[in-house]
């Protein structure tokens, strides 16, 4: 009988104990989560990191010691991924997870991409887990950052910059990924290699050469066969722009004209004024 009521007992503090846990003030974080991702070419590219604010306090060489390994960020480590290998200001990097520490200096910062993701903060960093280590110039803001930043600028289709502003301090690096390769390697399996009853795959070979400024003669020979076996208004812009750099500034008239008129049967004015200022600019 005592062993009973002993039992009962433990089973009301254990449900007493889960309510007060349920029952916990729910408040704003100091250094709220954050992430940001994007489409580099052919590459995801990822940061998630908490966003620490200056509430008063002086960031760089103060709370942000220098000459220390920074989280770049608050709470658990700033992790950056990668679904494909990349080059970051100019060094290899396999496709992967990595934690983003930096070691911040006066003129110069030392930038930090580790194998250990799984750390708080620093807290038991070890330079034996480094993958890279990279240095790079701090520029200044023209504005004040009171909640710490990073973000993705000058995107190109092969690259782009990871920019990391707090304070009146902005630091840079440089992403780049490989395109052309696994492009070229595509269109040799799909479009050289073969002759494709998909007149998309043309269109896209075509468009490619176009845009990058290689074989225009071959460029021509695929978008001619995708509009010979089904003509859209876009592919027939496309034959117009590669007919007019080779030179064939008739024929360039004629498919955008006739681009222009199905651009405008199937109620799109952005390429029909696409069309206008081509003829405009041949005339």
């Amino acid at each position: 009988m005592k062993s009973k009521s002993i039992l009962l007992q433990l089973i009301f503090i254990n449900l007493f104990f889960l309510e007060t846990m349920a029952q916990q003030i729910q408040m704003p974080q100091a250094s709220p989560a954050a992430s940001i991702s994007q489409k580099i070419g052919l590459t995801d590219v990822s940061i998630e990191y908490s966003r620490p604010s200056m509430r008063g306090r002086k960031i760089f060489g103060e709370l942000v010691q220098f000459g220390e390994v920074w989280r770049t960020g608050a709470n658990s480590a700033t992790v950056i991924t990668f679904n494909t290998d990349v080059i970051i200001e100019g060094n290899k990097v396999p496709a992967g997870e990595y934690a983003l520490y930096a070691i911040p200096e006066k003129n110069e910062w030392t930038i930090i991409l580790s194998k250990n993701t799984k750390l708080w903060g620093a807290v038991g960093y070890s330079q034996d887990d480094d993958f890279l280590r990279f240095k790079v110039k701090p520029g200044k803001t023209g504005q004040k950052y009171e909640t710490m930043e990073i973000n993705f600028v000058d995107i190109s289709d092969t690259g782009t910059t990871v920019a990391i502003k707090w304070e009146n301090t902005r630091i840079k690096f440089r992403i780049e990924t490989e395109v052309d390769s696994i492009v070229m390697a595509q269109i040799k399996e799909l479009v050289i290699d073969q002759e494709p009853n998909n007149p998309g795959l043309y269109y896209q070979a075509a468009n490619y050469y176009f845009t990058n400024d290689k074989d225009l003669d071959k460029a021509y020979e695929w978008i001619t066969k995708s509009v010979a076996e089904d003509a859209k208004y876009w592919t027939m812009h496309l034959k117009a722009k590669i007919e007019l750099g080779l030179g064939k500034k008739k024929e360039a008239i004629e498919s955008a004209t006739k681009s222009m008129q199905m651009s405008s049967e199937a109620k799109n004015p952005d390429y029909v004024g696409l069309n206008e200022r081509l003829i405009k600019s041949i005339k």
